[in-house]
């Protein structure tokens, strides 16, 4: 598996801690986090510049996934799914040099091994009207 997926699972991970736990102090639940998983320097950096990305942005992307989830309850979205979402929206939304369509595959691959077959669908789905939405190619980097 390459860095950027690993980076992406450990970002999902971790994201997921911070939903299920809701932490006071995201640094030090981040660090607690990195002491129990050893991962390479360079995977932990692209994964805390995602993470940083999509606390930063939650709000937004939250927003983005509530308007394109129909007939979803976002609180009852399963936990990991919702996390896997996050992620990729953010990638779709706010990194544009990363091609929407990356973000996608990476997700559903996510998906289908936290989740179920059926995720993969569902998350495929809702970052594909996503991808419709933005206004760069979707197979290459902006820019």
């Amino acid at each position: 598996m390459g860095l950027r997926r690993d980076g992406r699972e450990a970002a999902m991970q971790f994201l997921y801690q911070v939903d299920v736990r809701r932490p006071g102090n995201i640094e030090e639940a981040r660090a607690a986090f990195w002491k129990q998983n050893d991962e390479p320097q360079n995977v932990r950096d692209f994964a805390d510049d995602l993470l940083r990305g999509v606390l930063e942005k939650l709000p937004e992307v939250d927003t983005k996934i509530r308007t394109l989830a129909d007939n979803w309850d976002f609180e009852r979205l399963a936990v990991v799914d919702r996390n896997i979402l996050r992620l990729a929206v953010y990638e779709m939304l706010f990194r544009p040099e990363i091609p929407p369509v990356v973000s996608i595959n990476e997700a559903i691959e996510i998906a289908k091994k936290f989740s179920t077959a059926e995720s993969g669908k569902f998350v495929n789905g809702l970052l594909d009207r996503v991808k419709k939405e933005l206004l760069r190619p979707s197979r290459q980097a902006a820019g």
